[in-house]
C-alpha cells in the first residue's frame, strides 16, 4: 500500500525562492557551491516540515554535481517532493533551477536527495506522526517530548 504521505504523481512544490546578492558570489559573479547547498538544505526543511510541527534534522544529502552557474541577480527556485516518508524520517528530493537576470530563461542547476529526521530535544529521532515539537520561543517546546 502506498504511503498518503508521497505523492504517487511525483508533482513538486517550489519551498524556496532567493535573489543572488553580491554577498553570496565569488569574485566571477557567480554564487558559491556552499550557498546553494545551504538553500538545498532549507528547502528539505521546508519539505519535511510539512509532515510534521517538529525539530528537524538533516541526516544526509546526497551527491550534488553542479549542471550550470547562478549568476549575481538571479532568481534561485528550489522546487522539492517527498520521495519517501517512513516512521521518523522523510527523503525529499530537491531540485534548483536559476531564472536569469536578464533573458528571463530557466536553467537546472542541480538536484539532490536530502534525508530529515524528525528529533526530540535530546535530538533523538521520534515519530513525525506526533504531537507537534516544535520550539514556541526561545527555549520553550509546545509540548513534551
Amino acid at each position: 500500500m502506498a504511503d498518503a504521505r508521497v505523492d504517487p504523481a511525483g508533482s513538486r512544490r517550489l519551498a524556496l525562492q532567493v535573489v543572488t546578492l553580491p554577498r553570496d558570489t565569488n569574485p566571477l559573479g557567480t554564487i558559491f557551491g556552499g550557498v546553494i547547498l545551504g538553500y538545498i538544505d532549507q528547502a528539505g526543511y521546508v519539505e519535511a516540515r510539512r509532515h510534521g510541527a517538529h525539530r528537524w534534522v538533516t541526516a544526509s544529502i546526497d551527491r550534488v554535481d553542479f549542471k550550470a552557474p547562478v549568476h549575481l541577480g538571479d532568481i534561485v527556485s528550489l522546487f522539492t517532493r517527498t520521495d519517501r516518508a517512513g516512521t521518523s524520517s522523510v527523503t525529499v528530493r530537491v531540485e534548483v533551477e536559476s531564472e536569469r537576470y536578464l533573458t528571463g530563461d530557466r536553467i537546472p542547476v542541480t538536484s539532490a536527495t536530502v534525508t530529515m529526521v524528525a528529533v526530540n530535544a535530546a535530538g533523538r529521532p521520534i515519530p513525525f506522526s506526533s504531537a507537534p515539537t516544535i520550539m514556541m520561543g526561545p527555549g520553550r517546546p509546545a509540548s513534551d517530548d
